[in-house]
C-alpha cells in the first residue's frame, strides 16, 4: 500500500488515500469470486465516497500534486514536503479519508 503514496508511486496522480478507499469498497462489495457479479451497491458507495471526499476533505481536488502542492519529480520539493506541514496535513487527510470510508461502510452494513 505504501506505493499509493505521492499520488500513485510518487507521480502526483490520484491521491493514494482515494485509491485505498475505493479498494476497500471493492474488497467488501466486489465480486466474491471470479466470474461472479459484484454487489451493485459498491458503485453507489464508491460514488458517495468520491463526492464526499471532494466536498468534505479536499475542496474538489483529487490529484496528489494539487492537494499537496508537490512536484514529486523534484527531490528538493519532496524533502521539504517530508519535513514540513504538508506531510502532517497529508497524514491528517489520510485519517479523515479512512474515517469517511468507515462511515460509509458502517451505513452500508446497516442497510442490509
Amino acid at each position: 500500500m505504501d506505493a499509493f503514496g505521492g499520488g500513485l508511486g510518487a507521480h502526483g496522480e490520484v491521491c493514494g488515500a482515494v485509491v485505498g478507499g475505493l479498494a476497500a469498497f471493492g474488497l467488501v462489495h466486489g465480486r466474491p469470486k471470479p466470474g461472479s457479479q459484484a454487489d451493485m451497491r459498491m458503485w453507489k458507495y464508491a460514488a458517495m465516497f468520491m463526492r464526499r471526499f471532494r466536498e468534505e476533505i479536499t475542496a474538489g481536488k483529487i490529484r496528489c500534486r494539487d492537494i499537496a502542492g508537490v512536484d514529486w519529480r523534484n527531490p528538493d520539493q519532496v524533502q521539504a514536503f517530508r519535513k514540513g506541514e504538508q506531510f502532517i496535513a497529508c497524514r491528517s487527510l489520510t485519517g479523515k479519508t479512512a474515517k469517511l470510508v468507515g462511515e460509509i461502510l458502517e451505513s452500508a452494513a446497516l442497510e442490509k
